[in-house]
């Protein structure tokens, strides 16, 4: 049975078209059959089931390519640490490690899945201490999505121990790879991996063709460790006894030189990086998630946003701890408004505009989790994950340009329907998928043991 979901705009995001006035996308199982106007849909499919959302926009479903679902419960747990990123860091593992039970954990990630699908975010690059739990919340809720186990140890003499762990855990999850989920590595990031474990992870990585995601270049306390061995962790490392080299690198270069940016990573965070970083990041096939609210909350800085774009970039949330809502149309318009707080410098890359940075938040997020060729763009052949979001508010009324009125207007909050392979996960205000009001009453229980 063939279903036409039609609007007054319909954007495909495409090149070739940007947007279709009075449109349809026809969706016959999981996959897009047709898109064009409305009148040409149902002329070729006359016995299609039509559902017309009006005074609203179709769109390919949003990417949100970082994010760490497991920790939904902690939004606003850590905001008295804000302002010490390491004392921030410190209690949330301890939060998670000693008061979390995989249970708190898989029931986390399922309202952080819930939440995304009422923000009309079909996908999600989401990394994971517990990514069975991540995998299992994302599979009940209908989301798709590349879940990385995460991998610590910035002691070099327990790099091969950690290695294992990880190839085990791997293993594990092998079996719970779908169509719409597979499984991927995440080296946390320079600070809390060891080169040597860096260099095992990358090459296992390569070998075994799995997806590699790391945080890199995200704060000031990274750079003074890589560049002179000074600050927050570095201090920490000589209070554990940590053996550390100082590589005197940008931390692109760093990857670099151990060998991770051979995996193709998808690169995390990247506020501190310049010209010579970015082309490094180009030549090599990785790609960027560009977290702007996180950035600035956890007060580490305005990433390059205009430069980032010259590789393929796409926008992430990170995780509500350190966020508080995981929506990329807001994500959006802070990177579009960020990037135009400051002049327009030669070799910046050129102005952004609103359908600019929508794209990044379709398109842009499905290249950075290597999936532009199942979805991005709604196009004939490639996965149904589409999205309706209404137009017809106060604070979106007038419509000038529909890409304008989502960027600049609008929010999650506005999402009608979000469809994932073809399966309507949210409509009519409501999660289809999940208990609602389970995991919201596990919330508060959660929270509880939190605060305890």
């Amino acid at each position: 049975m063939i279903t036409l979901y039609a609007a007054q705009w319909v954007l495909p995001m495409t090149t070739a078209v940007d947007v279709i006035v009075d449109g349809a996308v026809a969706v016959d199982d999981a996959l897009i059959v047709g898109v064009g106007s409305r009148a040409e849909m149902l002329a070729r499919f006359p016995r299609a089931t039509l559902q017309n959302y009006g005074v609203a926009a179709i769109l390919p479903g949003l990417v949100n390519c970082h994010t760490h679902l497991e920790l939904t419960a902690m939004r606003g747990y850590l905001e008295p640490e804000e302002s010490n990123f390491l004392a921030w860091l410190k209690k949330l593992t301890l939060a998670r490690m000693l008061k979390l039970t995989p249970a708190d954990l898989f029931a986390s990630a399922a309202w952080g899945a819930v939440e995304a699908a009422r923000a009309g975010i079909t996908c999600v690059g989401d990394a994971s201490s517990s990514a069975a739990d991540s995998l299992r919340a994302l599979r009940e809720v209908g989301l798709r999505g590349m879940v990385y186990q995460e991998v610590f140890g910035p002691d070099p003499s327990i790099a091969g121990d950690q290695l294992e762990k990880l190839r085990e855990q791997v293993e594990d999850l092998r079996p719970l790879d779908t169509d719409l989920v597979r499984v991927g590595v995440s080296p946390h990031s320079p600070y809390a991996v060891s080169a040597k474990l860096l260099k095992m992870v990358a090459d296992y990585a390569v070998a075994e063709k799995l997806p590699l995601m790391i945080h890199a270049a995200e704060s000031e306390a990274e750079k003074l460790l890589l560049r002179e061995n000074q600050g927050l962790f570095a201090e920490s490392f000589q209070e554990r006894g940590i053996e550390w080299h100082t590589p005197g690198l940008s931390s692109v270069q760093y990857l670099a030189a151990c060998g991770v940016l051979r995996a193709r990573p998808l690169l995390a965070h990247c506020v501190r990086v310049d010209r010579q970083d970015i082309e490094t990041i180009r030549e090599t096939g990785a790609s960027v998630a560009h977290c702007p609210k996180s950035n600035a909350k956890l007060g580490h800085g305005r990433a390059p946003y205009r430069l980032l774009r010259q590789v393929n970039c796409g926008l992430g949330s990170d995780s509500v701890a350190s966020n508080n809502t995981c929506d990329i149309l807001e994500e959006a318009r802070f990177a579009l408004l960020m990037s135009r707080a400051s002049p327009l410098s030669a070799g910046d890359g050129e102005p952004l505009s609103a359908h600019k940075v929508l794209t990044d938040a379709t398109l842009g997020g499905a290249r950075a989790l290597k999936y532009e060729n199942l979805i991005g763009t709604l196009t004939e052949g490639k996965q149904a994950d589409l999205i309706a979001v209404k137009l017809d508010g106060a604070h979106q009324t007038p419509i000038h340009d529909p890409a304008r009125a989502l960027i600049f207007s609008s929010s999650g909050r506005d999402v009608m329907l979000t469809v994932i392979a073809g399966r309507e996960v949210f409509r009519d205000g409501r999660v289809t998928t999940a208990d609602e009001e389970h995991l919201r009453a596990r919330m508060s229980e959660i929270r509880e043991k939190l605060m305890t």
